[in-house]
């Protein structure tokens, strides 16, 4: 064993040891790395929680302390922590299953495990899930800093590469579904045609694509294809030749050629005027290009991601989007859901945009709960760039340190559309339903109640627990009867 290697685990510490990166690769000696590495520590008993963050604090690590699992994940999502170290045994759920749930989340994110009753079939079993390592209570303070010094040194969740979709704050299903598909689409250089309303976060995903991409490295290129002149919008995807180029400046690149070996975003490609669709077709099927100001030397060597707000499908049946093109472009399509369809999204995002709005100044601003009820059930047609910026417009405007409901409802307006509770729906239906029969049977109760398939007794206590009225329904009808000419 070399002199600087890492004392070897014991005491069931299951795990595989690597050497850290070497530090000449990052300018930065050995404790530096160590420093900036994120731990989480989730243990149901405060003392224990006290004794580790206590330990892991003493060197230099930067350590956050949860009792239990749900918090955890929500934890996961928003800091992004280069390691777990857990309990077997927490309050609200197994410690295995806590740490599969990780596993399935972010492969890349090395955990510890702690218990109190160690057995070898626990840390099999431990290792099997995909545990770094397996330690049993009470833990020696070298035998603790020498398994999490390697998990951290073999951990590449909070870096780069494995910190792809740090950005992207989720914890619904439906969004996780979309992002297995993105980073399996980083894997490939096919085109991606990103769609969803506006502010659900294309761009986003699309930079979360390339961030996950063996392309990393190399350029990111975003070509905006709406409210731009035709010729400008030429320049900027295709560049000038040489010849109508000054002969200081030489020729002028354009985006296809600036992103080679990375990235081209073309960002709501529905809006490419049709010249630009067929030159921008021709140069994808490697097809002859006729002479003129679009040159063969443009052809991409990017990878293409586009982006679509609009149902690109009816502006191909019309004409107005290039056929070739779409079938081009939407080899790999994945659709971004919109906030109205992830709203257990919105609690994490609210704290990931309160996060960004105060660090500036070091303040400290929090929601109330009913403010954070009256959010979630808002409608956001604007999706989470509107969100986005009611937090930012909250936190700036907002005196004192809780942001009210009240303050909440006055920054929404009261326009502002608010998802009904089941029960507020439900009463809605019922008596819209019943209106609509008295209405069709001109406020008679005997047709009524059998076109809704009721006796007239559970009938009668139907209107008067909505409090109709069938007087008023045979008036109406009485009346409309007479201005058509029929009698009564």
């Amino acid at each position: 064993m070399k002199p600087n290697s890492p004392t070897p685990t014991a005491s069931l510490g299951f795990g595989i040891t690597r050497k850290p990166e070497e530090s000449k690769r990052r300018g930065r000696d050995e404790s530096s790395t160590v420093r900036q590495a994120k731990i989480l520590v989730v243990d149901p008993d405060p003392a224990s929680r006290r004794l580790l963050m206590a330990r892991l604090g003493a060197a230099d690590y930067s350590v956050d302390s949860l009792a239990d699992a749900r918090a955890a994940l929500d934890a996961c999502v928003v800091s992004r922590p280069n390691l777990v170290v857990t309990d077997l045994r927490l309050q609200d759920a197994d410690g295995l299953t806590f740490l599969k749930e990780l596993k399935s989340r972010w492969p890349q994110l090395p955990v510890i495990i702690l218990t109190g009753h160690g057995t070898i079939s626990e840390a099999v079993q431990a290792t099997q899930c995909g545990a770094f390592g397996y330690l049993v209570k009470p833990v020696g303070k070298e035998e603790l800093l020498g398994q999490v010094q390697r998990a951290t040194a073999d951990s590449t969740f909070g870096q780069s590469k494995g910190d792809w979709r740090a950005n992207i704050v989720s914890r619904s299903k439906l969004m996780d579904d979309r992002l297995g598909t993105a980073n399996r689409a980083a894997g490939t250089d096919v085109p991606v045609l990103l769609t969803g309303e506006n502010g659900t976060g294309k761009e986003l995903l699309a930079r979360a694509i390339h961030a996950a991409s063996a392309r990393r490295k190399q350029p990111f290129v975003v070509v905006s294809c709406g409210n731009t002149a035709y010729h400008e919008l030429e320049f900027e995807l295709f560049g000038s030749e040489p010849a109508e180029s000054t002969e200081a400046n030489g020729s002028a690149d354009g985006a296809l050629r600036r992103a080679h070996g990375g990235t081209l975003l073309l960002d709501e490609i529905g809006d490419l005027p049709i010249h630009l669709q067929v030159a921008l077709a021709k140069l994808l099927a490697k097809a002859p290009i006729p002479a003129g100001r679009i040159s063969a030397a443009a052809r991409p060597g990017a990878r293409l991601i586009s982006t679509a707000s609009r149902d690109l499908k009816p502006l191909m049946e019309t004409g107005a989007f290039l056929s070739q093109l779409y079938y081009q472009i939407n080899i790999l399509p994945i659709e971004i859901p919109p906030l109205g369809r992830r709203r257990e999204d919105i609690p994490l995002l609210i704290s990931h945009f309160l996060e960004q709005a105060t660090e500036p100044s070091g303040q400290k601003k929090i929601y109330s709960p009913k403010a954070i009820e009256l959010l979630v059930t808002t409608d956001w047609p604007g999706n989470v760039r509107q969100l986005f910026e009611l937090v930012q417009q909250n936190v700036a405007l907002s005196h004192g340190e809780v942001i009210s409901k009240e303050f909440v409802q006055q920054s929404l307006g009261e326009g502002a559309a608010k998802i009904p509770t089941y029960d507020e729906a439900r009463e809605k239906f019922s008596r819209e339903y019943l209106t609509q029969n008295l209405q069709l049977t001109a406020g008679n109760v005997s047709q009524a109640a059998r076109l809704a398939k009721r006796s007239r007794t559970d009938f009668y206590k139907l209107l008067a627990r909505y409090r109709l009225h069938p007087e008023d329904f045979k008036n109406a009808g009485a009346t409309k009867r007479k201005d058509i000419g029929e009698d009564d």
